[in-house]
């Protein structure tokens, strides 16, 4: 069995969820959104914890998907409908931590990418590091953002996310700040701190009143959410089935330019 890829602390009502693939620069496989999901599942329940701060380590919050096991899986018999799953996996991911009904505070101290920047919109609240930015490169690896496009527009707007989405440009924390998607920016030494105490803040709510607060917010106001993971699911695989994709997937793994059909 293979070892956990998130590790969780509690330390009175706060706990602490680490992303822990470092290696990987916390490459979002099939374990580790499976592991963290477990995690969500897991606090739920747990009545002693108020609020949770989600993390990682070393200089990457998140890479986004896994890329190399996208593309062994492109090459498998079952390939096309591995990728629908693959993609409403992740969907899955986002709409538990939307209706997780504790305050969730990502502490982003570096590049959030793709996917992984889905994983910081998913969280109520983000406190980031000066070193920390956002990306969504897909169409620079012939794919398409399909379950991370709705909570872009959800949480930015529809022109940040279509600056973001077309231009695959790198929003640094200062222009993350602006979109909305930075709600506050530390030196990195102190992210993890000003995170636990924005979740300390947070546990402080009557727990009754914080959950039907983010039902309002994220099921009553984003009430179509859910319908358009499942659509962007289905973008996403589609997408993967092109010869754009698989080019794109292998030039970057190549560490080259692609060369679009």
């Amino acid at each position: 069995m293979s070892a956990p890829l998130v590790h969780i602390e509690i330390c009175n009502a706060v706990a602490v969820v680490s992303l822990d693939r470092p290696e990987k620069h916390h490459a979002l496989s099939r374990q580790l959104i499976a592991d963290l999901a477990q995690a969500i599942d897991d606090l739920h329940g747990e009545r002693r914890v108020r609020a949770v701060v989600l993390r990682s380590t070393g200089d990457t919050f998140c890479a986004g998907l896994d890329l190399a096991e996208m593309q062994a899986l492109d090459e498998s018999e079952t390939a096309a409908a591995e990728r629908h799953r693959d993609a409403q996996s992740l969907g899955e991911l986002y709409e538990k931590m939307l209706r997780f009904p504790k305050p969730l505070i990502a502490a982003v101290q570096g590049p959030a990418i793709a996917a992984g920047a889905g994983l910081a919109m998913a969280c109520d609240m983000v406190v980031a590091s000066q070193r920390a930015s956002l990306s969504f490169p897909e169409t620079r690896r012939g794919i398409v953002g399909g379950v991370v496009a709705p909570l872009l527009v959800f949480r930015a707007g529809a022109g940040p996310a279509g600056y973001l989405l077309l231009s695959g440009r790198e929003a640094d924390a200062s222009t993350a700040a602006r979109f909305g998607l930075f709600h506050e920016i530390v030196l990195p030494e102190r992210l993890l701190e000003r995170a636990v105490a924005l979740a300390d803040d947070a546990a402080r709510g009557a727990p009754e009143a914080v959950q039907l607060t983010k039902r309002m917010l994220n099921e009553t106001i984003g009430e179509h959410l859910s319908t358009l993971f499942s659509a962007g699911a289905a973008a996403s695989a589609t997408a993967r089935t092109t010869e754009s994709a698989a080019e794109g997937l292998r030039a970057f793994l190549e560490k080259r330019q692609p060369k679009w059909p």
